[in-house]
């Protein structure tokens, strides 16, 4: 156990020495899990490198990788590219053709490997205004267009492993190892740039707080390995030997969960609250004793402490509602699952106490990009648990809390800047600390909370600072609301645009007898409709003093999403573009009386 990794290519590797997995990574294909070895990934990798080298790849070039869904291929293109020096360019597939212009342009990137026809339709729109673009290979057969097995049959027939092994040699922990374009709330993506070195602290400094049974695990992969958080995890995973199964897509982990088994997932909270509408919506569906059960369950579960400090009484009833109930949620989650954790948005702590009481405790963390990116994650174990925080800080990162209440972060996962950027890196980087832009405390006990994103927070006409992250995450512990903009900069009062839970109001409509109306519009007109989420306003306002309570709001006629540009692909809030799709909404708030 001395191997010491210190560039990302080692921990295949390393997985070879100390764990070697028969089923290191499974992807279904055509209706079969086809299991790839860890000696048939490293082999593969090495294929790639050797053809990359003879296409004339040289130490610093960039190679994009834009896939729909996590796949084998992705992470043998990865440690390929990497052996040779090469820095790799993760896309997020969602994005527009002119996203994908900029930057591959702005990348320079030479090759790009997509995984199928919507993502080269897509970039097949804009190639030509890239003039650096060599080719263009794809993981699926499509007609027209070379496929990634030329690349791995030519790397297969190559002599030239003796030249991979040296210019392997020739990377340092320090070099940079990927680009990684921030989706951004406004403005053009920036390009982090993180090292090997980068990348690997996080693996390390994380792998503290996962617990894994190395060698000895299952995992399903479904978040995009294109953002850093799934993509660090999945490196953990390597780094412990744990299987790792790429669902086949956000619509089929339900079947995929009961396929796989796994023992542990990473999640994102709308994940999380779609699965909890699902299990909701057929609770409610049940009559007789077995509702009454249901529904007592839940209220025992946002009633759970962590660390669990309630009464034996309590602790009894628990008990008999995880035998009853919750072993069901369970069976539904493929009936292995131990822990999931969760990033890139707040979690609803009431959430997090049901799952918790459930027996599937959700373990929320927290990072960024430009940190590689975990800062702070809960864990189970060692009383490291806290609903509401985001954990404690990890060994080898250090976090101070500025004057104005901003997190600061320093350490070896921390990013040195953006590419071509030096104004942008200028700001966030200063005097060797990463401003995160999140305001946050860290308790006594060494648990880090975030308050709110400071580039976010505003002030009314009447001086009085609103923080609209902290008011959002909870107006949405409400099942009326999907999602919810706060508004009112400079104006007198705060207010705000509302995504309807359309699938619960109609659930909600049933149960109560009332036609809400058949058209997202006249839903949001619906007067029984808007005075039941004023209500769940008037209720959550209380928790808030009077200059922050939303005082008016209007709901969106429309789900708002990726594809519709309200989302960035991480799922936070375009608020520049949701004020300005619905600013006669806006207008109607603050012209009325």
């Amino acid at each position: 156990m001395n191997t010491i990794i210190t560039r990302l290519f080692d921990i295949p590797y390393y997985q070879l020495q100390h764990y070697p997995q028969d089923r290191a990574l499974v992807t279904k294909q055509n209706g079969s899990w086809i299991a790839t070895s860890i000696n048939e990934y490293i082999e593969k990798a090495n294929a790639i490198s050797r053809a990359l080298l003879q296409m004339g790849v040289k130490k610093g070039d960039k190679i994009a990788i834009i896939t729909s869904s996590n796949r084998t291929e992705w992470h043998i293109m990865d440690i390929g590219v990497l052996q040779t020096g090469a820095v790799t360019v993760p896309i997020y597939p969602t994005i527009s053709a002119e996203d994908y212009e900029y930057i591959i342009k702005h990348s320079e990137s030479t090759y790009v490997f997509v995984s199928d026809k919507t993502i080269l339709d897509k970039l097949d729109k804009v190639k030509l205004n890239i003039p650096k673009l060599r080719g263009i290979f794809s993981f699926d057969e499509i007609p027209g267009c070379a496929n990634w097995s030329q690349v791995l049959d030519a790397g297969k027939l190559a002599f030239n492993q003796d030249q991979v092994e040296a210019v392997r040699n020739n990377v340092h922990p320090t070099d940079l190892a990927s680009i990684i374009y921030t989706s951004g709330t406004t403005g053009k993506p920036k390009g982090v740039l993180l090292t090997h070195e980068n990348i690997i602290a996080n693996v390390i400094g994380s792998t503290e707080r996962f617990d894994l049974v190395p060698g000895n695990c299952t995992s399903l992969s479904f978040l995009p390995c294109c953002h850093i958080f799934e993509r660090t995890v999945l490196y953990i995973y390597q780094y412990n030997g744990v299987s790792i199964n790429f669902a086949e897509s956000i619509d089929t982990i339900s079947q995929n969960l009961q396929e796989v088994k796994p023992k542990v997932m990473t999640v994102v909270p709308r994940v999380l609250e779609k699965v909890y509408d699902k299990i909701h919506a057929k609770g409610s569906e049940l009559t007789g004793i077995k509702k009454k059960l249901f529904f007592w369950a839940m209220e025992l579960g946002e009633k759970y402490n962590v660390p669990n400090t309630n009464s034996g009484w309590y602790n009894w009833q628990l008990k008999w509602a995880r035998k009853l109930i919750f072993s069901k949620w369970h069976d539904a989650l493929g009936g292995n699952l131990d822990y999931m954790v969760s990033g890139s948005a707040p979690l609803s702590p009431r959430l997090a106490k049901i799952f918790a009481a459930a027996d599937l405790p959700v373990l929320e963390g927290y990072g960024l990009t430009e940190t590689s990116p975990v800062i702070s994650v809960n864990d189970r174990r060692n009383d490291g648990w806290r609903i509401g925080s985001i954990g404690k800080i990890l060994s080898n990162v250090k976090v101070k809390i500025a004057d104005d209440g901003e997190i600061l972060a320093q350490g070896p996962s921390i990013s040195q800047g953006y590419f071509k950027d030096e104004e942008k890196t200028n700001e966030a980087f200063i005097n060797g600390w990463f401003h995160t832009g999140d305001i946050g405390k860290i308790s006594e006990e060494g648990f880090l909370y975030i308050t709110d994103r400071k580039k976010e927070m505003f002030k009314t006409s009447g001086g009085k600072y609103i923080a609209p992250q902290l008011i959002e995450n909870t107006m949405k512990q409400s099942r009326f609301i999907d999602q919810i903009m706060v508004i009112g900069e400079g104006e007198k009062m705060p207010a705000a645009l509302i995504q309807p839970n359309f699938d619960f109001i109609k659930e909600w409509a049933t149960r109560k007898g009332i036609t809400p109306g058949f058209s997202l519009q006249e839903v949001c007109n619906n007067e029984e409709v808007r005075s039941r989420i004023q209500k769940e306003i008037d209720a959550l306002n209380q928790k808030f003093g009077k200059w922050e309570q939303i005082k008016k709001f209007e709901l969106t006629p429309n789900v708002w999403s990726i594809d519709s540009g309200e989302l960035t692909p991480t799922l936070k809030l375009k608020r520049k573009v949701i004020l300005e799709k619905y600013k006669d909404l806006y207008i109607k708030i603050y012209s009325s009386k």
